[in-house]
């Protein structure tokens, strides 16, 4: 990446996206009233204003190609293989370097989250993830079982197939109730959902 792009946007190599993007629009402001200025002074202006455009598609751009590729792999793929090996602090650290985060960041967030068994959170990033690309089956099977997951816990304070109070054909190795057949099955789901989609076995 060329050193001089950052210089037009006067920002450091290191800075955040959201540095860069701040420093844009501020720059933008100031070249678009100063090219309606006479001679020579708004003429330079509006020079300035084209290589501010240039310069800004440029770093974004290559951010973007950076985001997506380790090494020549794919860095999702990078992320699903740490969550196979079971290794979550990679996967995190991973997700956490991205600078572009599109709705699969988001799902294999999610994923993440759900390993560390923080439920809600796992969920929120689905729906992100879903807001972003309303379309991937993928996705919403993943959320559509998770919710009932995370519903029927916030309904009953616990795991789903605890009964407090269970009857005494239960006690006995008896029949499962619907309710109870139904939120294994659910739990089952989520599970084999997650697991599949990042390719664990």
């Amino acid at each position: 990446m060329n050193s001089e792009f950052y210089k037009i946007l006067e920002v450091d190599e290191n800075a955040t996206d959201e540095e860069i993007k701040a420093s844009y629009e501020r720059l933008k402001e100031k070249y678009n009233e100063e090219k309606w200025q006479e001679g020579e002074a708004g003429n330079e202006a509006a020079r300035m204003l084209d290589k501010l455009e240039a310069a800004y598609r440029e770093v974004t751009d290559s951010r973007r190609i950076k985001s997506q590729s380790t090494d020549g792999a794919d860095s999702f793929e990078e992320v699903t293989k740490a969550i196979k090996a079971g290794n979550i602090p990679l996967a995190q650290e991973l997700l956490d370097g991205f600078n572009e985060r599109n709705a699969e960041w988001h799902y294999l967030q999610s994923v993440v989250y759900y390993k560390k068994n923080w439920l809600v959170d796992s969920k929120k990033q689905l729906e992100i993830a879903i807001q972003m690309d309303g379309a991937n089956g993928k996705y919403k099977d993943a959320y559509e079982k998770l919710k009932a997951q995370t519903d029927y816990s916030s309904q009953t304070g616990g795991a789903p197939n605890i009964n407090p109070n269970p009857a005494p054909e239960r006690e006995m190795g008896g029949n499962w109730c619907s309710t109870c057949a139904s939120m294994c099955y659910t739990y089952l789901c989520i599970n084999c959902l997650f697991n599949l989609c990042c390719g664990c076995r």
